[in-house]
Order: C-alpha cells, then structure tokens, then sequence
C-alpha cells in the first residue's frame, strides 16, 4: 500500500506563483494547505534527470529535505513519435533563446517551428503522432516518494491554431479532437489534459477509499 498525505502543510517545488494557485485549488478539497518553495526561500535544483520521472523526483526529494515537509513537486513536456521522444525532458530548453536569437527568454514559436522543421526534414509521410507527458513526485522528508504519470495522446499539425493555450499547444491536437489545445477552452483542456491525468490517479490513490 503507498503511503497516504495527511492533512496539514504541502510544500509544492515550484518558484511559479500560478503552478501554485493550480495545484492548490486541486488539493485544497482534501485538507492541505500548499506553499511553495519560492515562499520558503528555498533554492531551485539542478534538473539533470534525463526522464520526466527523474527530474520530478530531484525537485520534490529537494524541497522535501530542505523544508523538513512533504513535497510535490512535476515535470513535463512534449514527445514528439518520429523524433525518437524528442523534446521530451528538453522541451523548454527548445524555447530558450540563444544570444544570438535576441533577449534572453523563451520563444515558443520558435520551439514549434523546431520541431516542425525538423519532422519536415524526415518527409511528407511521416507518423505525426505526439504526446503530453506529466510526472507527479511526491517526497517524504525520511526519503519515501510516490509517482504517478499522466499522458495526453495525440498528434501535431502546422501552422499554429489558436490563442488560448501556451508552449506547444498550437500545433498539438488532443487524439479524438479536431481543435488544437490552444483552440480548446481552459475548463475543457484541463479535463483532458496529461496534468489532469496525473491528478486524477494522485488523489484516486492518495485520497480514495
């Protein structure tokens, strides 16, 4: 049996103020108060994980030991089929701007274009096929983790679609729809989403009877 969360104080592994607000408003239902590792001062890990499960576990194992208090912490990103899973635990390194590419920051456009340009290079007939994936860890102080993964199937299409999404939803097309994520309204994307996934098996273990 996996160990359970008790109610009382969760520290997410997260600097992002939003992540924190997403998550939160997921758990707070079930008795935990989330607080982030940016609100903790505590520092930010080296993701030198080479899957999504290794870089979720170097995250929450951090926070854990650092705070003294249960972590959550995930990791995600995009695999692309004919790219061998590629950009897979790259994929926000992808967006990052070279100095030569102009202001240090993210450009998703770019990141897209990348993956289109390189799909293109392996031919007109070439498996499109693509997925979201989201890592779930939680860490106990005394060293005990959980994991729970989730997947989103689907695959990419050229050029982008739609405003409401963001890095590579535009050209990803959730398997058994026609609208990209980026098309697809938030309530309805987030019930279809690799993050929702994840949850959904995170509090069926975690919280269920």
């Amino acid at each position: 049996m996996t160990r359970r969360l008790g109610s009382g104080s969760l520290v997410i592994a997260t600097h992002n103020a939003g992540k924190l607000k997403e998550i939160g408003a997921l758990l707070e239902p079930h008795g935990l108060k989330c607080l982030s590792a940016g609100s903790l001062g505590l520092p930010e890990p080296a993701e030198t994980g080479k899957t999504f499960v290794e870089n979720a576990l170097i995250k929450a194992r951090a926070a854990a030991e650092a705070s003294g208090i249960v972590a959550l912490a995930d990791d995600s990103g995009l695999s692309v089929a004919a790219l061998d899973g590629r950009p897979g635990v790259y994929t926000a390194d992808w967006a990052e701007r070279q100095w030569f590419e102009g202001e240090p920051g993210r450009d998703w456009y770019m990141a897209m274009g990348k993956v289109e340009g390189m799909l293109r290079q392996l031919g007109d007939d070439i498996d499109r096929s693509a997925a979201f994936h989201c890592v779930l860890a939680i860490a106990w102080p005394d060293g005990e983790h959980a994991i729970y993964e989730g997947l989103a199937p689907g695959s990419l299409t050229w050029p982008p679609r739609g405003e409401m999404g963001f890095g590579y939803d535009p050209v990803f097309v959730p398997a058994g729809h026609e609208q990209t994520f980026a098309e697809i309204a938030p309530e309805e994307k987030h019930a279809i989403s690799h993050r929702a996934d994840a949850f959904a098996k995170l509090v069926a273990e975690q919280f269920g009877s």
